[in-house]
């Protein structure tokens, strides 16, 4: 039984590791690319704007 206790963690890590993957690549792309390009380009045309006013 003791090698039971000793795999328990490592499996558990890997299970939370391979999780975290698969919700990374599933929010990439999609509606959410382009909600997030959208925010970036808003935050980019913000910055412009106050750059050419301080010019």
């Amino acid at each position: 039984m003791e090698y039971v206790a000793a795999l328990t963690p490592p499996f558990v890590m890997a299970v939370a590791f391979t999780a975290l993957i698969v919700v990374i690549v599933k929010t990439q792309g999609g509606t959410n690319k382009a909600k997030e390009d959208g925010i970036v380009d808003a935050t980019l045309a913000r910055a412009e704007g106050t750059r050419q006013k301080k010019d």
